[in-house]
Formats: structure tokens, C-alpha cells, sequence
């Protein structure tokens, strides 16, 4: 007879009549079970494949939010913005070239809000991205991360999820923005990374759709008006839910891509002090307070 073991740990035994109730698995049974362990296996070994990027990005720490600009047309005159009002707040935006970041000297020359590099493709996260983030937070700054697009290398949906687990998450607290789709002029290869309008509008439909669903937000969307018009035709059905950022290194933000009557923040320089990208929030502070909590 067979020994096993009860749960309190002490050792009986099967009697015959009880061994005769278990019939073996037929040779269908047997096949099916054998066919279900052999797919489950493989969509495991696929599935690490489907998350990294058919080709790595070369120099990620060289892409940042309108790094890509100057190489494909003129981001502006480069003249001064006009002073802040009470209905616009300042902040800046960073990524790893920037390095270890400064906060307190930030803080201290009036801005209030920051955004940080977290991700690009599937593939690379920002190695100074806690310095950055958290140290944003920790100065008293309301942040936010972004993610830099390459829409070539794997799925839109893909690159969201990655996106929301490596940093571009979004909490409830007051003090977190939510995340950006830095969406711009393809630094590896062709601008509109050999696709269509309408491929490249369901892309960005995708990662709108997979970031909504891991964080209950819907994503700001960072671009300019020459590459939207160029690469999605002008596309304007993003507009009545998701915030633009718009850059123009001038007096004004000038020109904005089709559906949006307004900019949420302009980023009006990539000279400025300290870090370079400086940006504006069109609104005042309640308002900055209220995108953040949703």
C-alpha cells in the first residue's frame, strides 16, 4: 500500500479499495495536458523577447525632451519670454545628462514644478532618475517623469507599461504630475520613423490607452507643431484629453498642432540656467495642484 501524509504531519495508508477509485489519465487526457503545459511554456519564453526593444537605442542619454529640434527646424528666435505673471508658474525639465541635479538652487530661483527623464523604448531607464525624482520632490517641487518614444522599436502599448513600472507611475498625493509621451523627431534614423500618419496615430493611441489603464491618468503629450503636422497629419483627436507641452524658444508658444486651443506648459527655452530646459505652466499654482491630483 501507498504511505502518505495528513496534514497534522502523522503518516496512514491508502487501503486497496481506495487505491481502485483512481483511474489513470487516458491517452487523450494525457496528450491535452501535455499540449497545454507545452504553450504555456512557450508564451513564457516569449514573452521577454516581446518587452525589449528590436534595437536598443544607441545613446538614450543623448535624447531628452527637444533634444532631437535643432537638427530638423528652427525652435524659435531665442528672444526672451515675457515675465511670469501670477497666472503661470515656472519649472524645468531634466534627464540623465544632466546628472545629479542641483534642487535647492532650482527651488530657490522660483521654480515650483519639474519633470524627469524616466524611461525610453523598452530598454533604458534614466540612471540618475532617483537623484532627480526624488530629490524634485524632497525640495518641495510638484514632479513628474517622462518617456522618451521610439515608436520603431516595439509597441506603443509596450513601451507604456514599461513606462508606468519604471517610474512613471502616478499617486494621488498633490505633489505627482502625470507622466509625458515625449513624442518627437526620431534620433536614429527617419523622421517619422518609417511609418505611416496613421500607423504613428495608432501608436500613440495605444500608449494613451495601456498608461491610462495602469494609472487611472491620461498622459500629457510633448511635441511640436511641425513634427505633429508632418508625422500624424495634423491629427486633432487627442486633444480634449490629453494636455500639451508644447516647445518654442521665443516670446510666445507660438503655432499649436490641430485640436488644441490652448498649451498646458510651453517650454520657452533650452538655454536656461542650470539645467538648461526651462518651461512654464499656463495657470497658476492651484491649477498645477489640480493636474496633479487628477
Amino acid at each position: 500500500m501507498v504511505a502518505f501524509r495528513y496534514r497534522s504531519g502523522r503518516t496512514g495508508r491508502r487501503s486497496p479499495a481506495a487505491l481502485r477509485t483512481l483511474s489513470p489519465l487516458s491517452p487523450l487526457s494525457l496528450l491535452s495536458l501535455l499540449l497545454s503545459s507545452l504553450l504555456s511554456a512557450l508564451c513564457l519564453l516569449a514573452l521577454p523577447a516581446a518587452a525589449q526593444d528590436a534595437r536598443p537605442p544607441a545613446h538614450p542619454e543623448r535624447d531628452w525632451l527637444g533634444s532631437t529640434l535643432r537638427a530638423h527646424e528652427d525652435p524659435g528666435p531665442g528672444t526672451p519670454p515675457p515675465p511670469r505673471t501670477a497666472a503661470s508658474v515656472e519649472g524645468v525639465d531634466v534627464s540623465s545628462h544632466n546628472g545629479n541635479v542641483p534642487w535647492a538652487v532650482l527651488w530657490n530661483a522660483g521654480n515650483r514644478f519639474a519633470y524627469v527623464k524616466a524611461t525610453e523604448g523598452t530598454s533604458y531607464t534614466n540612471p540618475y532618475f532617483a537623484q532627480q525624482y526624488n530629490g524634485s520632490y524632497a525640495a518641495g517641487m510638484i514632479r513628474g517623469a517622462y518617456h522618451f518614444a521610439l515608436p520603431d522599436n516595439s509597441g506603443g502599448a509596450a513601451q507604456a507599461v514599461y513606462f508606468a513600472t519604471h517610474g512613471g507611475g502616478w499617486s494621488k498625493d498633490g505633489r505627482t504630475l502625470p507622466g509625458v509621451l515625449d513624442i518627437e523627431y526620431n534620433p536614429y534614423g527617419p523622421t517619422c520613423y518609417g511609418m505611416s500618419a496613421s500607423a504613428l496615430v495608432g501608436w500613440i493611441r495605444d500608449f494613451f490607452s495601456a498608461y491610462k489603464a495602469r494609472t487611472g491618468r491620461d498622459a500629457v503629450v510633448y511635441t511640436s507643431a511641425n513634427w505633429w503636422k508632418q508625422c500624424t497629419g495634423n491629427y486633432g483627436g487627442f486633444a480634449s484629453t490629453h494636455p500639451l507641452w508644447v516647445p518654442r524658444y521665443g516670446a510666445s508658444a507660438g503655432e499649436l498642432p490641430a485640436g488644441w486651443g490652448y498649451h498646458t506648459i510651453w517650454q520657452y527655452t533650452d538655454t536656461g540656467p542650470t539645467v538648461g530646459d526651462h518651461n512654464r505652466f499656463n495657470g497658476t499654482y492651484s491649477r498645477l495642484q489640480a493636474l496633479a491630483n487628477g
